[in-house]
Formats: C-alpha cells, structure tokens, sequence
C-alpha cells in the first residue's frame, strides 16, 4: 500500500519520501569497473613467471624506454624542466586544455603546409593515452563499434569496452612489414562505425607504413565517411632510410585527431604531457564535436601538469637533433642485432622493424610440441632462460612475441643468445621435415 504522508516545509507541502528499509550494506561495483579490463595485465598476471636463479633476469617486456637507463632524455630537455620550476609560473591550475601559450608552441611545433595548426586545435592531455580516451570518448556512444590493428596496443579496447563501445579487430600483414589488409578493415565497417583508430609508427610491430598505404587508408575512410584517431606517439621515431608521414599531411578530407606526446620521442614517459591535434579544415566534425566536446570532457580532470606544459616551449625548440638521432641509431642497431641473431633461431620468424621500439617474433608451434601456445612458450623461457618476452595473445595475436628494443646492446646480446639456446632445446622437426632429412 503507497505511503501518502506528506511535510510542510516553509509552508509548502511536499511529498515525503519513504525511509529506507535496508538493513546492511550492499555497495556493487560500477559496470564500467567491471568492463575494464587491459588484456596485457590478465594475461601477464596469470602467467607463472619463475625466472632461472642462475641467470639475471633480462625483461624484453616493458614499452618503458627508462627503465634500464642507458637511454637518458636530452640535458635541455631536463633543465627545460627545472627552468619551469624554479619560475614559480606553474604551481596552480591551468586551462583543462592547457595554457594558451602551451598550446601554440605545439601547434607551431606540428604545423605544415598541408596540415596547418593554431592553438586552438590543439588540447593538452595527461599523456597520449588520455589523449586516446577523448578521442575516442568524444566520437563514440554505447553501441557503437570502432576499428582498431590486429595485433594492436592493447588500451584501445579497455578504453573502448569500459564505455559500452565494441571493438572490431581489423588485420595487419606481416608478410607486407605489418601493412593494413585494407579490404578486410573496409568489410567491417557498419552504420554504428564511428572511428578508425590507425598506429604509426606501429606498436607492437615497429611497422611505418608508406606514403601511398596511408593514402590508400584515407580512400577507405573517405568513402566510408569515418573519421580517424591517429594514434601517433612514435610519430618521427624512424629509422634511417624510412621515412614519416603524419596522416593528417596527406588528408584532403577526412577529419583527424592525431594524438601523440612527449613519452617516447623524448624519452620522458613519466612526465605525462599529451596533446590531440584537431585535423578538419572542412568543419566536418563541427563546433560540437571539437573543439566543445573535447573541452568539456577535458574538464573532467583537468588536464595535464602545468610544470611540463611551462617547459615544453624549450623541450620542443632547444632539445638538438644530435639527441634523437642518437635514439633511433641505437633502436635502429639494436633491432638489427636482434632479428639478425634470431632470423638464424630455428621455429622462429622474426619481422623487420622499420621504427617504434619493438620487434615482433613469429613462433612456428609445429616444432614447439611441448607448448600450446606463445603464453606457455614465453612462460617456460622466463623459468629456463630468465627472459621475459611478451606474449602477443596480448595484442590478441596468438603465436608471436613483442622485444622491446631499448634494451642495453650487451644484454640485447644475451638475451637473443638465450633464446636461441632455449629453442634449439625445444625444437622438434615436423614429420614431413624428418622426411625430407631422410632423402
């Protein structure tokens, strides 16, 4: 029977609500904690990771170019920092997108010909994935899909499944160095498809694609009428012979939110300084889109630390070429090391890298009887040969491993020379291979 009991507060008469009846606690966890889920952490944490006590471990896993370093960020580049501490300019809030001055040494510091910027179209994020979440979270509702590589990095889809977005997996080739096999990314687009993510340079492939393979990625798009995320972080990181090209330089039509930020070109992933550049020259995502949804959800936290963004103007004009073409030359060397020693490795084939800071290694399971699969393979190498090579189920492609490549080149060495000893341990020739041998 409905409680009609009504109070009077300051005259008026208001309905009175019923008290609750609950007697003890019962606190759930939101669906989108439950949704989010980084593939790389549950299959890393369900592996049981033993290492060999009689060999240091040498962990080929970590996208962290710090962690051994051998690979310090550029003087000016620190002193940029303490520069902007020591003014006590940056201490309080700044804009949720950024100081305005901030924002145009960016623009000015991206801007071309082809794809020109002003401060406007760019927003400052707590690193480039934040700037991945906008993107995403201003193009896309519940219900939508949107298309991501495969093998890909793996926050696209915890970002996207956390918000109700469904994520479609479109192949790359590694027999073409990691090109998009555009006719199937095209078969799955549908009227919910409401971004393309593309990485380049790739991660985990290390793959850079040419001039005329993003253009061909803008035809698809530009048919189709979807927008592209440009997930370009490693964007310049090249190497030598191979050459980069921002997508948004080639775009005559598709409107681009290319996102990137100071991790890896500078080597300061835990300084957390991001930004989205805003590609429409043909007002096709409108003023609702960006720059004001962006904004608005910029707001929701924001924004990115203001000591950084009072340094980048150095960080972006003073750090010297020398700098990054010591970085590539040593990434450029040690993936060469390393796909020279394991192209030999019977059972494995690795891919040519052309950027980035990563290699991906093919595992032929046929010859690997003992293991199921690259988790078991990757698992048993860290108990035998105290290596650590991530399995890239994790980028939701069974039967490869990522190398980072940032590795010191003594340790590169050993580690490639581990591997090898593991897999001529375990190595076991097909019948048709015995066969062959026979005759």
């Amino acid at each position: 029977m409905e409680d009609n009991s009504y109070v009077t507060v300051k005259g008026s008469v208001y309905k009175s609500k019923q008290k609750s009846h609950r007697r003890r606690w019962n606190i759930r966890p939101s669906e989108m904690s439950i949704n989010t889920l980084n593939p790389i952490r549950a299959i890393v944490d369900g592996m049981k990771l033993t290492p060999n006590p009689e060999k240091a471990m040498i962990a080929l896993s970590i996208g962290d170019p710090t962690v051994f370093g051998n690979l310090p960020t550029d003087e000016k580049v620190s002193q940029a920092l303490k520069d902007a501490i020591d003014s006590h300019k940056y201490n309080g809030y700044a804009p949720s997108v950024g100081y305005q001055k901030s924002r145009d040494v960016v623009a000015n510091f991206y801007s071309c010909p082809e794809a020109p910027l002003e401060a406007e179209d760019v927003v400052l994020t707590s690193g480039c994935s934040q700037a991945i979440d906008l993107a995403i979270t201003v193009l896309c509702n519940p219900g939508d899909n949107i298309l991501i590589p495969c093998p890909g990095f793996s926050l696209y889809k915890t970002l996207a499944v956390s918000l109700g977005i469904q994520v479609k997996l479109y192949n790359l080739l590694p027999e073409k160095s990691w090109e998009i096999d555009l006719q199937h990314m095209e078969s799955l687009i549908d009227d919910r498809t409401t971004c393309l993510i593309i990485n380049n340079p790739s991660n985990p492939c290390g793959s850079v694609y040419s001039k005329e393979h993003l253009k061909n990625v803008l035809s698809v798009a530009s048919k189709n009428c979807i927008p592209i995320l440009a997930d370009e972080i490693y964007g310049d990181m090249v190497f030598p012979g191979c050459k980069y090209q921002s997508m948004a330089s080639l775009s005559s039509d598709v409107p681009i939110l290319a996102c990137g930020g100071l991790a890896k070109r500078w080597l300061v992933p835990g300084w957390r300084m991001g930004w989205i550049l805003i590609h429409d020259r043909n007002q096709i995502f409108g003023k609702e889109v960006c720059p004001s949804g962006l904004v608005k959800l910029s707001q929701r936290i924001l924004g990115a630390c203001t000591i950084v963004q009072g340094a980048i103007e150095s960080i972006l004009n003073d750090t010297p070429q020398e700098f990054y073409y010591r970085t590539i030359s040593f990434l450029k060397s040690n993936s060469e090391i390393c796909f020279s020693e394991l192209s030999t490795v019977p059972g494995l084939t690795p891919v040519l890298p052309a950027g980035a800071m990563y290699l991906m290694v093919g595992i032929e399971m046929e010859h690997f009887p003992e293991f199921q699969n690259d988790v078991q393979f990757t698992e048993r190498l860290v108990t035998e040969q105290s290596v650590f090579c991530l399995p890239a189920t994790a980028f939701e492609y069974p039967n490869y491993f990522r190398i980072v490549v940032t590795v010191p080149e003594e340790m590169m060495v050993e580690a490639c020379a581990r591997i090898r000893e593991f897999c001529q341990r375990h190595y076991r020739p097909c019948s048709q291979d015995s066969n062959e041998l026979d005759q």
